[in-house]
């Protein structure tokens, strides 16, 4: 049986980053593809009682899982999040017992995941470096990928403008395989394992 999966995102996540990951989880699950219904918030996820009743909701009407999926940094001072783990644990807290829901998070925000595809933001800022970010999951709350790309976009010779997560992450994951970045980035290998589960599970 087809499984459905909802995914909680901020809404302009969704746009950058479903075409790429059904082109993963397709050549992946032959005959076991999963209808997935992402569910965009305005630019943050609910937390506490209201993420509860949303997850409950959903899988109230169907849903075989649901998948949240948050940035650890939200731009809150002070930090929501310490890390990853910290907000994956503090949304199970929120949640309560529920084995269909499964907590993720992007250490420390979204624009991790796009890091490991340098070359491909070299040509499209316009810059001509070796990557600054070797480890692109250890980036901090005081400099996240997603601030530390506002800047390359500012500066590089091609952009000269600010970074646009629709249209920027877009095109930069555009065609790309997202094992490459998985292998660079464990939080983002965990959230695709868990879509896998899900899908091929009894």
């Amino acid at each position: 049986m087809t499984k459905q999966i909802a995914i909680m995102v901020e809404g302009a996540t969704e746009q950058a980053l479903k075409p790429v990951l059904l082109k993963y989880l397709t050549s992946r699950l032959p005959g076991q593809m999963p209808r997935l219904k992402f569910i965009s918030k305005d630019g943050r996820l609910p937390v506490g009682d209201k993420l509860k009743r949303d997850v409950t909701r959903l899988l109230a009407d169907g849903h075989d899982a649901v998948i949240a999926l948050t940035d650890v940094y939200t731009g809150t001072m002070p930090p929501d999040f310490k890390d990853a783990s910290d907000a994956k644990q503090k949304m199970r807290d929120w949640v309560g017992s529920e084995a269909r829901f499964h907590p993720h998070a992007a250490q420390h925000d979204f624009e991790a995941w796009l890091l490991p595809y340098w070359a491909r933001i070299q040509k499209r800022v316009g810059v001509d470096r070796s990557t600054p970010f070797p480890h692109p999951e250890a980036v901090n709350h005081g400099h996240p990928p997603s601030k530390q790309l506002d800047v390359l976009f500012r500066t590089g010779s091609k952009s000269k403008r600010r970074y646009n997560k629709v249209l920027d992450a877009t095109a930069i994951l555009r065609d790309q395989d997202l094992k490459i970045a998985a292998a660079q980035c464990p939080e983002l290998d965990a959230f695709l394992a868990t879509i896998l589960t899900i899908a091929t599970s009894p």
